[in-house]
């Protein structure tokens, strides 16, 4: 039996871990003695971290003999801090963010400041997320309520040698829970304040000695969080519903089969952002009193905004100097619906074969999201994606392990492979509104000739500023009649753009692995691994686009391009006309590209026990993740560096070049990591030190025009400014002097404690120090770094604070009789950071404390339970992401100690306080 639980732990992918129950130190115990062992935990809250078992090596082993950074969350802390799905573990997880900015598709996760933004699907997670042992493409593809789960586990740092997915900054794994030959389940509904309803349930039991299965369902719903005081409609609300089914085949103590299968559906308005006023940015010393770029009444962008709808200040920003309110406007004709289909089924089977143990895990997932949007967030109808834009990833994956000893058990070795194909469908229905024309014209007359500005006629323009500038006999002549008929034209944008930008890409993983681990004597072990990854990406796409005005824009003001008193005015016509490649002159443009990648990735680690109970390590291993393919044609670039504007001349004879831009380079890390795990009964204290150094960070950024996608590196010379200013030419680097552009130092500690059977704290902290280097290059050959990240070099990375503490406590008294009571809560202490990765001033996020509580009675046999919670419970108002309004400047030229020129800027709010009941039922 003993070896059967063992296996079970195992079950899960090879780089992810699990926490066994705690009765695997008794060989002779039954299910129902777990099951008992289990409910008594619950009560208790107590839990022996010797008794803690994980696969991170992929091999069963105790918690405190495995030489790595783990974090290892139970069931148990995850329904006290009101987890239902993996951003929740912000709040018990020190080392990790988990944060959501346009759709829940576009989550992104970091463990020590480091992660992917998640907004292009071309981007893999730089933190890998497993479900129930089988890999998700992108970090938001696991974003579901789960029903209930078992435990989710941490994995700390580059995670480059064993089984499933590559990833350069850690990993997630979650374990629902499994099929158990006793029968029980269990029923919960919980209500709570925006008419929040989650009802769920699942049984499980035996079809035979040899046969036992489980069926979970929930159901959510939940008003939005936003009002929207236009239409009366609440934004980021809930109803979603998931249905999963597993039969558990174990015919021997030498086999076991799990088979899953499940389906999640969702149809949910999502997701709004408020405009950032002086209470959600901190950064008011960036304020020019003449050019505000954060919402005032009379500031350039606000004038055209209102003036363009003909709305008071008041009606256009409801939420000004109170966007916690969380009042917004938007257009009446644009729809935040989403509808997600997301499916699969997997099979995981442990085999002992005499010696030698055979895990194998195949799986496949269906992932369909749509998402329409009022893209600018505003009342203005500016941008929106229709109802056609979404993604599609349709994934195989089949892993396969070996494991035994040799050499009279001094060698403990694994050998296995894994192999993943997935099919990427992504579809962009992104369209100027209909008031996009009007509010183009009216940026540039206000920016220009604001003596001549009056937003209810064509071009913006009044009947003296239209004869001034046509007057051929004047200083511009027949160059100004250009002018003016440019604008006119462009006045005419309404409702176009792309129906739709399809990008289609295929990808095809391979990889073969080992990890072996040295008993050198009985205290000193050398583990050493080696990994070998083949990836080969296609890429096809092809575009649909109904803005005819962007060809005649190009056509008609080219001539006055060279000249220079006259270049901005037609650059700026022929730029807001074609923003980011927003032309029907895409569309007999057909991309076809591949390509290849091979790639060694390893570790090694000396660890030695000097007492039982203490293990110390050191580490040494190289990550990897993958590059691609920047799936938004707003990447299109001008192929002629001299010529300044983002998307002109253009022609399909360039189709090479923008292949070429479409694509970005591997990411690749090396780390360093010592560490020193203490485990005693009752009290457990793990310390890590790191060093982890990236090349050719990916980064993806938006600049409130189009979608950046760049490596970056650093320079070991210096660039005098050159990756600082606001040229695209200056600020390259020689390719023999490149260094690692991103760098994360830091240590975590770590540390539980139980002093009686009733108490239980949890504490930990992280401080991270992750930089990007002082002299920045775009790419590992060495260009210059894009202008819109001027800001980058030198600071701390976007959502990476440098201390982040997280604290809990739970208190289970016996209450005499069969009662026991509950009191629990746990609070995490972020230090301040930027939040956008462009890093402007006005995206900062300072300090701030989130608690949750939880206060109860239950049957000491938990057949009842009944709770009363809260979250965010001292009203933490702080943003997830704050970003670049679309298109909502009048000039982006920066002036002195304001990087942002008159652009203005939105937010994604992180989640209010909320409040319920729950009442729960196990048997």
């Amino acid at each position: 039996m003993m070896r059967l639980r063992l296996l079970s732990c195992v079950a899960v992918p090879a780089l992810s871990f699990a926490l066994a129950a705690p009765a695997f130190a008794q060989d002779s115990q039954t299910p129902a003695d777990a099951t008992a062992q289990n409910q008594a935990e619950q009560n208790t809250g107590t839990r022996d971290p010797n008794e803690i078992v994980v696969t991170a090596q992929g091999r069963a082993q105790v918690l405190a003999d495995v030489p790595l950074a783990v974090s290892a969350v139970t069931a148990t802390q995850l329904e006290r801090t009101g987890a239902n799905d993996i951003r929740a573990l912000n709040q018990v997880a020190p080392s990790l963010l988990v944060s959501s900015t346009g759709s829940d598709a576009n989550t992104s996760a970091r463990i020590r400041g480091v992660g992917t933004v998640g907004d292009n699907p071309g981007l893999e997670s730089s933190v890998a997320t497993f479900i129930d042992g089988v890999y998700r493409s992108r970090t938001g593809l696991g974003l579901n309520d789960l029903g209930e789960i078992e435990r989710i586990e941490v994995l700390r740092g580059p995670q480059g040698t064993l089984g499933g997915r590559n990833a350069s900054a850690g990993m997630l794994s979650v374990t629902t829970k499994g099929p158990e030959f006793t029968f029980g389940g269990m029923a919960e509904a919980t209500y709570g304040n925006y008419d929040a309803w989650r009802l769920q349930g699942a049984v499980t039991g035996p079809l035979s000695e040899q046969v036992a299965f489980r069926l979970d369902g929930l159901y959510s719903k939940r008003d939005g969080f936003y009002h929207d005081v236009n239409t009366g409609r609440d934004i980021n609300n809930r109803d979603r519903y998931l249905v999963r089914g597993q039969l558990l085949f174990q015919p021997s103590s030498d086999l076991s089969v799990r088979l899953i299968g499940d389906y999640s559906y969702r149809k949910e308005d999502c997701c709004a952002a408020v405009y950032a006023t002086a209470d959600v940015s901190q950064a008011n010393a960036y304020v020019s009193p003449t050019n505000p770029g954060l919402i005032a009444p009379g500031t350039p962008v606000a004038t055209v905004l209102t003036g363009i709808t003909g709305t008071t200040f008041a009606q256009y920003f409801p939420g000004y100097n109170n966007a916690y309110s969380r009042r917004i406007a938007t257009s009446a004709n644009r729809s935040y619906t989403g509808k997600t289909k997301d499916w699969g089924f997997s099979g995981e089977v442990n085999w002992n074969l005499g010696g030698v143990e055979l895990t194998s895990i195949t799986a496949y997932r269906n992932y369909d999201n749509t998402q329409a949007a009022d893209a600018d967030y505003g009342l203005a109808d500016i941008l929106y994606f229709g109802p056609k834009s979404g993604r599609q990833f349709k994934t195989f994956t089949q892993e396969l392990r070996f494991h035994g000893e040799a050499f009279g058990g001094k060698l403990d070795w694994l050998v296995g492979g894994y192999y993943a194909h997935e099919d990427l469908d992504t579809k962009s229905e992104l369209k100027f509104g209909n008031d996009y024309g009007r509010f183009a014209a009216c940026r540039i007359v206000y920016g220009s000739f604001s003596a001549f500005y009056n937003p209810n006629n064509v071009g913006c323009l009044t009947p003296t500023g239209v004869a001034v500038l046509s007057n051929t006999l004047g200083p511009l002549g027949a160059a100004g009649a250009a002018m003016v008929g440019g604008l006119q034209r462009l006045d005419t944008v309404r409702n176009v753009g792309d129906d739709t930008a399809n990008f289609d890409q295929t990808s095809s993983n391979f990889a073969f692995f080992t990890h072996n681990i040295f008993h050198v004597t009985s205290n000193v072990d050398l583990t050493v691994g080696l990994r070998y990854t083949n990836e080969t990406k296609k890429l096809n796409a092809n575009f649909n686009n109904t803005n005819t005005i962007c060809p005649v824009q190009q056509a008609n003001l080219l001539p006055f391009m060279g000249v220079p008193a006259l270049a901005p005015l037609a650059g700026g016509i022929i730029t807001l006309s074609c923003q980011g490649g927003s032309s029907s002159a895409l569309n007999g443009l057909t991309l076809n590209d591949q390509r290849k990648e091979n790639k060694f990735t390893g570790t090694a680690i000396l660890s030695w026990k000097p007492v039982d109970n203490i293990l110390l390590y050191a580490s040494y291993s190289r990550g990897y993740k993958a590059g691609g393919f920047n799936l938004d044609r707003s990447a299109f670039k001008n192929p002629n560096p001299a010529q300044p504007l983002p998307i002109f001349p253009i022609s399909l004879a360039n189709a090479g070049y923008y292949a070429d831009v479409l694509q970005f380079e591997e990411e690749t890390v090396t780390a360093y990591e010592a560490g020193m795990k203490l485990s005693t009964r009752g009290f457990n204290l793990n310390v890590a030190g790191f060093r982890q150094e990236f090349s050719n960070f990916q980064l993806n950024t938006f600049n409130g025009t189009v979608y950046l996608v760049q490596n970056i590196n650093g320079c070991k010379v210096d660039l005098g400014g050159g990756d600082r200013d606001l040229s695209a030419t200056t600020g390259a680097c020689p390719s023999n002097q490149i260094k690692p552009g991103v760098v994360s130092t830091g240590f975590e500690v770590e540390m539980g404690m139980s002093p009686v059977r009733d108490l239980n704290f949890n504490f930990g902290v992280t401080y991270a120090k992750t930089k990007y280097a002082n002299n920045l290059v775009g790419s590992g050959s060495g260009a210059p770094l894009d202008p819109a990240l001027r800001l980058l070099p030198g600071q701390l990375l976007s959502n990476a604070p440098e201390w982040v503490v997280t604290s809990s406590a739970g208190w289970t008294p016996s209450l005499g009789g069969s009662l026991r009571g509950l009191l629990y809560v746990d609070a995490r202490l972020a230090d301040r950071y930027n939040t956008g990765s462009d890093l402007f001033p006005q995206k900062e996020q300072q300090s701030f404390v989130v608690v949750n509580g939880r206060i109860g009675i239950s049957g000491n046999d938990q057949l009842w339970a009944l709770e009363f919670w809260v979250q965010n419970a001292t009203k933490a108002n702080y943003m997830q992401v704050g970003f670049s309004s679309p298109f909502q400047a009048v000039s982006t030229t920066p002036t002195p100690g304001y990087p942002g020129g008159s652009q203005i800027f939105s937010a994604y709010l992180a989640e209010p306080r909320t409040y319920g009941i729950t009442l729960r039922s196990r048997f």
